[in-house]
């Protein structure tokens, strides 16, 4: 899949468990996408409302965006760095979770 080297990214298969232990996991789908299945412990605030609920995301924390395949996310990340986050894009998203075999949470 392409990269853009200007948004910092991750691939699953090299996504550590202390990446996932110490980011907030932002999921940035929208709610049909979100009830069918995300990562255990995300948040959930859908690309459309991030400008206006900016404040949800912690500032001293690193970001894991999440979208499907990881182009939503790719603009959350660009967002949320252009504001001074560390934010970094879960690059294949939640398709690349699933394929890999990684846990997916429904509640």
């Amino acid at each position: 899949m392409f990269r853009n080297q200007e948004i910092p990214s991750v691939v699953v298969a090299e996504l550590d468990d202390d990446l996932l232990t110490e980011a907030f996991v932002l999921d940035v789908r929208e709610p049909d996408e979100w009830d069918r299945g995300h990562i255990e412990g995300a948040t959930h605030i859908p690309l459309g409302e991030l400008q206006e609920r900016v404040g949800e995301v912690p500032l001293d924390q690193k970001v894991l965006c999440v979208c499907a395949v990881g182009g939503r996310s790719g603009m959350a990340t660009q967002f949320l760095n252009q504001l001074g986050r560390e934010a970094i894009n879960l690059d294949g998203g939640m398709h690349a979770w699933q394929t890999s075999g990684r846990p997916v949470a429904t509640n």
